[in-house]
Order: C-alpha cells, then structure tokens, then sequence
C-alpha cells in the first residue's frame, strides 16, 4: 500500500482576529447536515468544530506550480493548457418557460409522468414515475385529495409482451415556508430484480386499472469479468434547466451513453422565490431556503427522454439542500430519486456506491458529514475494504464540489473534506474523480496532496452542465492577484506559502469555460478514454481528450 504524505503543521497559529473573521464567515455561509432522513442535523460550523482553525491550518512542502513525484515510473504529466473564454458567446441563458415544452405538464392526474431509471444493485433497476397534481398554496400546508394509484411497472424481453410485473412504493412531501406550502404530487418507485446483464426489457409503468405510460425500454450493463469492457459512462453535472442545459442534454442524448452520472445540482430550484419570480443574484438567503419547487416537476419533464431509457445516477449538490422552515433538508431529492444505498450498506440515500461493469463507483455525500469517524467515512471504509479489482478493476469517485480547482469561484471551498478524504481514496488507488459545482470545465494530471504523482487520481470538473447561473470565466492565478483571501475558507492550506498559486499549476492539465459533458469509455481493465465535448454553436465538440491508463507499478493498483 502507499504510504500517505504526511501534512505539516503551519509554524505558529493564526492571529486571533483570524480566527474570529473565520468563525464569522462559517456562521455566514453555514452547509446543511443531514441525518439519514434528510433532518437538518449541524452546520458546517458544528461540522469543523473539533478542528480549530489554528491546527487546520497546513503547509505542504512542493512547491507551486507543483513538482512530479516517482517519475521513474514513466508518468509523463501533461503540460498545462488554458483555453480562455471566448467572449463572443454568451456566458449563460435563461431558464426554459414552464408553460411550453419540454417543461410544460401535459399529463393527467392519473398518468404517469416524469419517469427515470436507476441502476439498483446486481440484476435490478429502479422504475420512478410521478402523479397527481403538485400545488402551491398560501399559509400552513393542508391535506389535498389525491386518487390513490397503485405503483406496477409491467416489464419483458419483447415489444408489447409483458410477462413479468413488479410493484413497489409512493411517496409525497410537503415543503414549508412561513406564507407558503408546496404539496409535492405523488412519487412512485419500483424495483425489478433477477435482470439478466447485456438485455434489453420494454416495460410500461403506472396503474393499470387507471393508466399505463407509453412503453419504453431500457438495456442492462453488461457482467463483470471478460465481457466488461469496453463500459461507456455519460457524465454531467449543473444541468439546470436553461436553453444551454437543453443543447447539453441533447447532445448527450446522440451520444449515446448505456450510463449517465450526474454529479449533483440538478434544478436549480433554490434559485427562485416561492411564487416563482428569480432571485437576484448575491442575495443573501434567509435562515431558511426559498425555493420554486414546481421548477423540480418542471425539470423531471425536462430530462425524461433521457432518463426514462438510460439509467441516471445522481448525488446531491448544494443546491438540493432546500432546507425549508421546518428544519427539513433535500425533501425534493430523497423523494423523487431512488438510489441503491441500502444494496451498498449506506444508511443513507446522500451515499452509496454500486458497480458497473468492470467499475465500481463511489457517489460520495460533500454535503453530509464526511469527519473521520463519521458515519459515512465508516461506510466508505468498509466499502473500500471489501473492493476487490479484480472483479472490477476500475475505482471511480464522485462528489459535488472539487478538490483541485483553479477558477475564483469556489476556490479550495471543500478543503476540509479532501483533509479528510484523500489520504483514504489514495490508499485505495482511486481512478478518476468527478465533481462539479465549478461551472466550467476543468481537468488535472495525476495528483495527490498538490502533487503531480503518477499513484494519484485524474479529477475532472465538469459543472458546466448549462445552469441559469452562467459559466465562470477567471482563474486564481490570473495576475495581478486574484487570489481570495485565506480567511474565507474553513481549512486554508498553504503551499509553499501561498494560499493560491502565481500561475496555472503543473498539477491542472487543461482547463475552459464552456457549457458541455463528457463521456468516459472504459476500453479494458486498464486503459480508458476521457473526452470533453463543449457545446459551441448548439454543435458538440469533442475539446478535450485523454488517454487514463492505471500504473499497475503503484502499490495501490494491488490486486485487492
């Protein structure tokens, strides 16, 4: 096993006006935790708070732009590469109008709409549709009348031949403010098992004394060993619902993928007042979220095309947090969206992991609690332990926000979870990773601990899904300085002495401002191809590709 680099303390704390500048930024811009029901549970404050900020303060000794390390195992790190933002396009777009299509309601109360799928553990897969009619209404929520619909997925191996039948749950919420309620429609899930792998099943859903979808159809992944390769797996992250995010979606759509991921913020919903007019933009949210939740049926609608016939696996953003004014957090997320965390042994649906083929990928919760020692650092590290590559040799992580980013926004925001976290995901010889929430595109050579290291994982940005938050188009290292200062992260860390580095850091490989997505084709046990595609005039272009192959030198790549 590698031996993890150790982190030296900072010589002598930070002042104490430091500190009580940190400690107000943390009440300021506290993140949500929740328990495993979705309760609000802490803030980021409580999150940190055996980690005082004069000890979580730390140096690491390379240098910026970044040394490489073991180059005698032939790693050879791209030279890094800017594309900068061509300001003849536009930046971003509006929201797509909820009264026309694809976003506009066309079904009746009884018809099932909104429908997606989900991979659900070996030989299964998550059928989730909605119902009924969602409403906002004035004051405290009251019960609403609703048909009560059976939940019945009718499924087989031919078109118009169903032989099989499944039923499953429903589920509705109901998210309150202090003028208004939304009442969610009625959210139905079912789990078919005993799939056979590389087959195709048409199924309808609904209720079939009321009514039945139209029928779809979908294909399982294909099983581990020989016959896994090669694995193609869509990614995308803050889609959003705007005009750019529809070009994205399409584009993924003739691609193709047998997968997708998307790696959290998916509505944008939190960005509307409750009766639906858009928040400013910089305004400071109140002590609880506001939200649009219609936006949420709106982009169900939005992504069903896709979603429907290609298993969608998600993880939650920021910006599924919603806490509402009674303390109750990710509503939205958790009802509509069905993930396999208990066939993964996570007590909750905000992580899980499942495999894929010749992969097996980690959906990691950045805005739960990640603390050593917390529930889900204990569940990640019982699932590491029991991967096993050579069942499937590629280990693949997601989470929202990124470790290594050099764009202004969001810089080192999750610096306390990568303390945390990667020393872990290093011992275990972690592929790629994936994150968002940077609204742009962003990829890095191998690196571990801001060291280029050829035993490290490649991490990609892609949250430039196509948001009505627009891309981000400046750099950290742009001169003169647009560096933010220390304070105004929980866990700064220095290298070499800086906070930010004087230039674009040999560890960032290729980095642009666009709207697109990505898709990443595991050709055999080891070697992959990781292509980036911009939307540039509603055509996709293929921006960025890259040949990841794993050094099976590395002591992390064993064979357990």
């Amino acid at each position: 096993m590698a031996e993890s680099k150790q982190w030296q303390e900072a010589k002598g704390p930070l002042s104490l006006s430091l500190a009580i500048t940190a400690l107000v930024w943390l009440l300021l811009f506290a993140v949500v935790l929740v328990d495993p029901a979705g309760h609000h549970s802490g803030s980021r404050l409580q999150h940190q708070q055996d980690q005082p900020l004069d000890s979580a303060t730390q140096t690491v000794t390379e240098p910026f732009p970044g040394a490489m390390i073991n180059d005698s195992w032939g790693y050879k790190p791209e030279r890094p590469r800017t594309v900068p933002f061509d300001f003849s396009y536009a930046k971003g777009s509006d929201d797509l109008p909820m009264d026309r299509p694809p976003l506009a309601k066309t079904a009746s109360e009884v018809e099932p709409e909104q429908i997606h799928i989900a991979l659900a553990g070996e030989g299964a897969m998550f059928i989730s549709w909605a119902t009924g009619n969602a409403s906002v209404m004035e004051g405290l929520p009251t019960i609403v009348s609703r048909p009560t619909l059976a939940s019945v997925v009718m499924y087989g191996n031919e078109s118009g031949w169903y032989d099989k039948v499944a039923s499953g749950e429903a589920t509705a919420y109901v998210q309150t403010y202090p003028d208004f309620s939304y009442i969610s429609g009625t959210f139905h899930h079912v789990r078919l098992s005993g799939l056979l792998a590389s087959t195709t099943y048409h199924f309808k859903c609904g209720d079939p004394r009321r009514a039945m979808s139209r029928e779809l159809r979908f294909t399982t992944p294909q099983p581990r060993g020989p016959a896994a390769f090669p694995q193609r797996i869509g990614v995308i992250a803050d889609l959003g619902q705007t005009y750019n995010s529809s070009a994205t979606l399409d584009h993924l759509i003739q691609s193709d993928p047998p997968v997708v991921i998307l790696v959290g913020d998916l509505t944008y919903a939190d960005n509307y007042f409750t009766n639906g007019t858009l928040r400013p933009p910089g305004m400071l949210p109140k002590a609880y979220q506001e939200t649009y939740q219609p936006r949420w049926d709106a982009w169900g609608r939005f992504v069903e095309p896709l979603a429907s016939q290609v298993p969608m696996m998600v993880v939650e953003g920021n910006h599924e947090i919603e806490t509402d004014a009674a303390g109750k957090s990710f509503q939205a997320y958790q009802a509509r969206f069905k993930v396999p965390h208990e066939q993964s042994n996570s007590a909750s649906p905000l992580y899980y992991s499942f495999d894929l083929a010749g992969s097996h990928i980690l959906m990691l919760g950045a805005y739960a609690d990640w603390r050593e020692g917390s529930e889900q650092y204990r569940w990640l590290e019982a699932d590491l332990a029991a991967f096993n590559r050579s069942q499937t040799p590629w280990l693949i992580a997601t989470f929202h926000a990124p470790w290594y980013n050099t764009y202004i926004a969001h810089y080192k925001e999750l610096e306390c979870m990568r303390l945390a976290l990667e020393p872990l995901l290093y011992q275990y010889g972690v592929d790629i990773i994936f994150a968002g929430h940077v609204h742009a595109y962003e990829r890095c050579n191998r690196v571990y601990n801001y060291t280029v290291d050829p035993c490290g994982p490649v991490h990609v940005t892609i949250g430039d899904g196509g948001n009505i938050e627009k891309l981000y188009t400046d750099w950290v290292d742009r001169p003169p300085s647009n560096c933010p200062d220390p304070v105004t992260s929980p866990c700064p860390t220095l290298q070499a002495g800086s906070f930010c580095p004087a230039q674009q850091p040999a560890w960032s490989a290729y980095r642009e401002p666009s709207f697109g997505y990505g898709v990443l084709e595991l050709v055999s046990a080891v070697e992959a191809t990781w292509t980036w595609h911009k939307n540039q005039d509603s055509v996709a272009v293929a921006s960025d590709t890259v040949t990841v192959r794993r050094n099976l030198q590395c002591p992390n790549q064993g064979s357990k």
